[in-house]
């Protein structure tokens, strides 16, 4: 099959584009302490097109965070808190009859806007989880035979927690596939910690964080970053670490072909948050646990005998002999 070998970012594009993720990541520092790192894989998802799942225990700053990176970015931020009650229409909005107008037209939900932040999603109903399923995927919102376009850059940030568990359903394996990184922000180190404890600090002050960007940068932005350079042999590497997952006895389901490309399109972009133009192997690693351990599937056997998806990705990665740099 014939390639078409796309012209790299320029080296002026990069500079702006890790400026602007340097900016991105101090102004919700204002809110957020010590949490840069989760910042970067939120940055990550969205430049990449995709979603973020976080789980963690209450009071770590998890919705805090997720509007914290929608002031600094200028968008438009919903959140939606998922109930045992709520209904699909109660997210993508619902078709109404206009009694002054006599007509009937779609009013939008929530959905609709560029970061939604969709708090402890494991206490809805599977039919509303399910009801994200197409706007995560399509950036649309189906109602009538019409498709609405949500705004664009979209990304849904979810929370839920994964130790209070009463009353709360399970994530179906489609729907978590939909996420692109899973991550838990963990509790502040020392020094942050007693920052935010500190009187008169502005640590959760969301209203204090300043917007350093736009929607319309963001897509701009996101354009440049497909251009960013993975080498042939980084791409055969990528294929060897899925093909060790799908064989490997401790999983009934391993890495998708869909996986493996959402770990290229986050390298790309966290190649260019550091200044680079091309991909290398560590950027593959540092991201393997946050793409993909969510997408590897235990049998039965392994769960009891207290086997963690974790340890089966860390040995399929040891399993295969990383790439030299080459010139492709």
């Amino acid at each position: 099959m014939t390639t078409i070998a796309m012209a790299s970012p320029t080296d002026y594009e990069i500079a702006e584009f890790r400026a602007m993720c340097s900016r991105v990541g101090d102004a919700v520092e204002a809110a957020v302490y010590g949490k840069r790192h989760v910042v970067d894989l939120l940055l990550v998802s969205l430049f990449a097109g995709g979603h973020v799942l976080i789980e963690d225990v209450p009071g770590t700053g998890k919705t805090t965070l997720a509007r914290s990176l929608a002031a600094a970015l200028g968008g438009i931020c919903r959140r939606i808190q998922f109930t045992p009650d709520l209904l699909p229409s109660d997210v993508t909005g619902t078709t109404i009859y206009d009694p002054a107008g006599g007509d009937v037209r779609f009013r939008p939900g929530p959905i609709f806007a560029n970061i939604v932040i969709a708090d402890e999603i494991n206490r809805a109903a599977a039919k509303t989880q399910s009801a994200l399923l197409e706007v995560m995927e399509e950036h649309t919102v189906t109602a009538d035979g019409r498709a609405y376009q949500v705004p664009e850059p979209f990304l849904v940030v979810a929370t839920q927690n994964p130790v209070d568990l009463d009353g709360t359903y399970r994530l179906p394996e489609a729907q978590l596939d939909r996420f692109l990184i899973r991550t838990a922000l963990g509790y502040p180190d020392p020094q942050d910690e007693v920052g935010v404890l500190r009187p008169g600090e502005p640590a959760g002050s969301v209203e204090r964080v300043p917007a350093v960007t736009s929607p319309d940068e963001v897509m701009r932005f996101s354009a440049q970053l497909r251009r960013v350079h993975v080498a042939e042999s980084l791409l055969d590497y990528v294929r060897a670490i899925g093909t060790v997952t799908r064989s490997d006895p401790r999983l009934r389901l391993g890495v998708s072909t869909r996986g493996l490309r959402s770990l290229v399109r986050c390298a790309q972009a966290l190649a260019a948050a550091q200044g680079r133009q091309y991909v290398i192997p560590s950027d593959l690693h540092r991201l393997a646990q946050p793409v993909l351990e969510h997408r590897l599937l235990l049998t039965r056997e392994a769960q009891l005998s207290g086997i963690a998806p974790g340890k089966v990705l860390a040995d399929a990665l040891a399993a295969v002999d990383v790439p030299r740099p080459s010139a492709d």
